[in-house]
């Protein structure tokens, strides 16, 4: 695991690198969530950070913390923590998305994110986090189980999607955990 590895809110500085993230894995999922045509960036940055507290989050959304993965100034990946989950996030999708961009996978950014978004998801007071993965997405299990990810079972995905592995991690043992003013992007 790379110890470099920062989780950071997104800003208005990485436009040019979340779009080009987005655009290198839109054929099979969204790195950059409830992108609106014509919308301009500072705009999406101020409406991913008003998630935090659940101001005006979409239809279907959750109070939920976005944060970009940086590594030397570089973006390699993102991590989405819902604070709460509602009937398709308990069944399908979990506390926690994460991302790693094509060209930095396979060196441990996917472990450190999966670390840093338990410590925030514990910091916004998830005693249980729930984790899922496609059930054919070996890589992602693997970052899972490493973390401390224990099966539940295994659910056939929404619309025909592939079925999906879900994994419950335990929060509330460990005691260390920092305050919530210590959280990326936290009020200060």
């Amino acid at each position: 695991m790379d110890s470099a590895l920062r989780l950071r809110p997104l800003s208005d500085t990485d436009e040019d690198e979340a779009r080009a993230a987005q655009a290198e894995v839109a054929d099979r999922f969204e790195f950059l969530l409830d992108v609106r045509d014509g919308e301009q960036w500072p705009s999406y940055v101020a409406r991913m950070r008003q998630c935090r507290p659940g101001d005006d989050v979409p239809s279907g959304w959750v109070p939920s913390t976005f944060l970009v993965a940086v590594v030397a100034g570089q973006l390699v990946g993102r991590a989405s923590i819902r604070h709460v989950l509602n009937d398709e996030l308990l069944t399908y999708h979990g506390h926690i998305g994460y991302a790693v961009r094509p060209a930095f996978r396979r060196r441990g950014y996917a472990t450190a994110i999966l670390r840093q978004s338990l410590d925030v998801a514990r910091q916004v007071g998830v005693p249980r986090a729930l984790l899922t993965c496609d059930e054919d997405n070996i890589g992602s299990a693997t970052v899972i189980e490493r973390c401390g990810g224990v099966l539940e079972d295994i659910v056939d995905g929404p619309d025909g999607a592939p079925p999906k592995r879900r994994y419950w991690i335990d929060l509330a043992e460990d005691s260390t955990a920092s305050s919530p003013q210590d959280l990326p992007g936290a009020p200060r």
